[in-house]
């Protein structure tokens, strides 16, 4: 699907201000009320706008430990440890990567105790031959895909149409 300049807007004005009326959002767009309330579903249908609800600091709710996993596991046994890795909610993200590891994770704890114990959980998996953790020190960039998409506009260098 194509996000043209007023979706990027919209999105854009979406993540700055969620809880406004469509007939804010309209002003200040500067567009009919029916053009932002169709726009909006359309983006939603397509599965451009994957959800509305608040973005949350992790340390603000708890969860002040970041780290990084590098998993090397068994051949063959990916969908196994993914399927393993699901019930662990502390583990917000699984890539599959190339180089160096198979899989790459994204982990929030409470405190490295707590992250000691996520960790272990994970190990208790089948198939992991081998981990390798990093710990995040300081976050300098938090950027999502509708920060991206929004400021796509204005910098230039758009890849939006």
């Amino acid at each position: 699907m194509s996000i043209d300049a007023l979706d990027a807007r919209l999105i854009g004005l979406l993540r700055s201000s969620p809880n406004l009326a469509v007939v804010e959002m309209a002003r200040r767009l500067e567009v009919a009320r029916g053009t932002v309330q169709a726009r909006v579903e359309r983006l939603t249908r397509t599965g451009v706008i994957t959800g509305f609800g608040p973005d949350v600091a992790a340390p603000a709710a708890g969860f002040g430990v970041l780290a990084f996993t590098t998993l090397e596991i068994a051949q063959g046994s990916d969908e196994q440890i993914i399927a393993g890795l699901e019930p662990i909610a502390e583990v917000l993200e699984v890539h599959a990567v190339t180089g160096p590891g198979d899989l790459h994770l994204r982990v929030v704890a409470s405190s490295n105790d707590h992250l000691h114990d996520v960790l272990q959980r994970i190990l208790a998996l089948p198939g992991i031959t081998r981990t390798e953790t990093q710990l995040a020190l300081h976050t300098a960039i938090d950027r999502s895909i509708a920060d991206l998409v929004a400021r796509g506009t204005s910098d230039g260098d758009s890849h939006v149409s």
